[in-house]
């Protein structure tokens, strides 16, 4: 109950130094006058990539003109303070655009991908120890050089690295450094409608190129270069989860354990993190502020029974700043955590000092910093959602709790979790149903239990991990910690299982998004304030986003496609029609789950197809024919007996699947095709024999494998 009871003073701690949702807010935030010029050039430099001399000498005049009005007599600055707050945001989104241009290495010269060609070889540090995955090792590795023939040429950037299994690599530990003799990939998208955009997301870590390596395809060299701090925390992550595994019970109980404390999530079970996903709870094993305010409340409890420490209060505040970074670091300093561990910082210091601090400026302030070290931070799923969190509890939990006044002591307590609870899921859930296309229903019920229930666990891990010493107590701790993982993973379970526990497939672009948060903020505001012009603001954008959904709805239902999906190893093709479609391809995607939500549901979420049929009006299938709409379409994934004739038979599309023995001359001595398709269930060394053979014949191709999914709007 004392922690409990810390958790419940720091909620109050933190609503106590925010402010009321007035005008002066503004003016108590200074440094939301700075980020919303940085951000505002972020965005400009990712979308229109103006060039470096076009910046530097908006800089240059910007500040020159600022300057200038700096030195100007006080009655005419007064009057052109308007020219000069215009100035000063256009010279901070200029330094927010050169940021961005500066952190893309790509405009570095000493990038690899600037000097490296086909033949060339890549000396590259291994800079984490691999991770084991089902048939492979995956680490990410720094290049060092690229050697041209006879010349070294010192380069710098990441590259991630696949490890066949075998004898040779799993032998690579961290600061190895192995000489690269193949030819390196570019990261590429499935091109699959609607599908994450890994080449985007691997960008925005300077990620470009990943290469695919068997032990002969590399030399391990006898020199390493491990650092010194990172071998302290590689070592500290592989005994903290050593500690965790000889003592946690259950493959499911140990996975949540590691993910919950240090953030590590190889050994998840996937369908137990969709289950915290659809209650509404996938926040607590993800490493958050949460997880940094209980450290920081125990580190203070720790801290104030130590004699010595309790008294030096730079001491204690030195110490704990010290353990809340270190374990920032421990977690992969992930966005969410480290711009909650910059946002502490600034609370304690704050604290420290005995002033009254608005979060709102700590929260602007921590976020300027953290985009200034990494502008891509900005389209973070992670960095946004727990911006908006923040921002939604600091904005929305004391009018929440007020709506009821309660007088039993431990309801109100409850009530007052709720709150927070509902705060959070106001500012978050038009960008979660934006990304994850899905809505808890059941997240206050699980949130009530989860969040208390997760802190427990957590300390308990704490003191099992501090006390894993002594075999008796490691062993009790450990068996305690087991029932409540236990306990907390089956009441997820369970609440998971039950009827209407998920709202999904919810599709909104990022304008109906915009206009989401619009209908919130103003219908929230509106409420709480009685303004007028804020709740004709909500009407606008309800009726704005009513249009824009009835049109999605106009255009789903007159939609006719043809999709070939880019699955690797699998058949898997589309025929859409309104919102009903019909499958055609291999087994295995429709009995497993996992590979369907991740290839196949975007799509069909995308396209707002929600019901499968093998009764389409336009559709009609006979031996290896496929008729849809004003289409023919020909699957080849067999051989196929056809005389060659005078006569050739008119076909769309050819679809050639599942490595069929068949050459390109042949079917078009029987056919006329206009477009050839080979889909993701061939090899790569029979997709370019099939595209050499269509290059000779000059004959169009799509080879699903390379170029992303095909996509055929039909017609009617």
């Amino acid at each position: 109950m004392t922690g409990l009871k810390k958790v419940n003073d720091f909620l109050i701690f933190l609503m106590k130094a925010s402010d009321p949702i007035k005008v002066y807010t503004w003016k108590k935030a200074p440094f939301i006058r700075l980020l919303v010029p940085f951000i505002t050039g972020i965005i400009i430099q990712f979308y229109l990539k103006p060039a470096a001399s076009v910046i530097i000498a908006g800089i240059i005049c910007s500040g020159f003109m600022y300057c200038v009005y700096q030195l100007l007599p006080l009655a005419v600055k007064y009057k052109l303070q308007p020219v000069a707050g215009i100035v000063f945001f256009i010279l901070i989104a200029l330094t927010g655009s050169l940021c961005t241009r500066q952190k893309d290495i790509r405009n570095n010269t000493a990038w690899y991908g600037n000097h490296y060609h086909d033949s060339d070889l890549l000396l590259v540090k291994i800079n984490e120890p691999p991770v084991e995955k089902l048939k492979s090792y995956k680490a990410e590795g720094d290049v060092e050089s690229v050697i041209h023939g006879d010349t070294d040429i010192n380069c710098k950037g990441k590259i991630l690295l696949y490890l066949v299994k075998d004898s040779v690599t799993a032998l690579l530990k961290y600061g190895d450094r192995i000489l690269i003799n193949k030819k390196i990939q570019r990261i590429s998208n499935s091109g699959n409608p609607g599908a994450f955009n890994y080449e985007r997301y691997a960008s925005f870590q300077q990620i470009f190129h990943n290469v695919f390596l068997k032990s002969q395809d590399f030399i391990c060299l006898n020199e390493k270069k491990p650092g010194w701090f990172n071998l302290f925390i590689f070592s500290l992550q592989k005994n903290i989860l050593a500690g965790l595994k000889k003592n946690i019970h259950g493959t499911d109980e140990l996975g949540i354990a590691e993910a919950l404390l240090i953030g590590y999530k190889e050994d998840l079970d996937k369908d137990l993190v969709q289950a915290y996903s659809n209650t509404g709870v996938v926040h607590i094993i993800a490493i958050s502020g949460l997880h940094i305010g209980l450290i920081y409340i125990m580190l203070v409890w720790v801290f104030d029974r130590i004699p010595f420490i309790k008294k030096a209060k730079f001491l204690k505040l030195l110490l704990v700043l010290l353990c809340l970074w270190l374990f920032t670091l421990l977690t992969g300093a992930s966005a969410s955590v480290l711009r909650s561990a910059v946002m502490f910082t600034f609370i304690v210091l704050g604290k420290s000092s005995g002033k009254k601090t608005s979060i709102y400026n700590s929260l602007a302030v921590s976020a300027f910093l953290l985009l200034l070290y990494d502008p891509f931070f900005l389209w973070d799923v992670g960095f946004q959602l727990s911006y908006f969190a923040v921002v939604g509890i600091v904005a929305f939990q004391q009018p929440v709790y007020n709506f009821f006044y309660i007088k039993n002591k431990w309801i109100d307590k409850i009530w007052k979790m709720a709150a927070v609870s509902i705060a959070a899921q106001i500012f978050t859930f038009p960008v979660c149903i934006y990304y994850f296309h899905q809505f808890p229903n059941f997240f206050l019920i699980t949130n009530i239990i989860a969040v208390p229930l997760s802190s427990l666990i957590l300390f308990a891990e704490i003191f099992l991990l501090a006390f894993a010493w002594i075999p008796l107590i490691a062993t009790w701790l450990g068996k305690l910690t087991s029932l409540l993982l236990w306990l907390m993973n089956n009441i997820i379970l369970t609440v998971n299982s039950m009827p209407y526990a998920l709202c999904d497939q919810l599709s909104f672009s990022a304008t109906e998004t915009w206009l989401l948060y619009g209908v919130v903020l103003c219908g929230c505001y509106g409420l709480i304030s009685g303004n007028k012009i804020l709740f004709i603001s909500f009407l606008i954008c309800l009726l704005c986003m009513e249009i824009m959904q009835a049109n999605d709805q106009w255009i789903t239902k007159n939609q006719q496609q043809f999709i070939v999906y880019n699955v690797p190893q699998q058949q898997a093709m589309d025929f859409i029609e309104g919102n009903n479609f019909h499958f055609v391809g291999d087994s295995t995607l429709e009995e497993d789950g996992l590979l369907q939500n991740f290839h196949l549901k975007p799509a069909r979420i995308a396209l707002r197809i929600r019901n499968k049929t093998n009764d389409l009006p336009d559709f009609f299938s006979a031996n290896h024919f496929f008729f849809f709409g004003n289409k023919k379409i020909l699957l080849v994934d067999s051989p196929l007996l056809y005389e060659p004739s005078t006569v050739k038979l008119n076909v769309d599309m050819i679809i050639l699947s599942r490595n069929v023995k068949v050459a390109i001359a042949q079917l078009a001595a029987v056919f006329n095709c206009d477009q050839y398709i080979l889909d993701a269930s061939n090899s790569l060394w029979k997709i370019g024999k099939w595209k050499k053979e269509c290059e000779e014949l000059h004959l169009r191709c799509h080879a699903v494998s390379e170029q992303g999914a095909f996509i055929s709007d039909m017609g009617r």
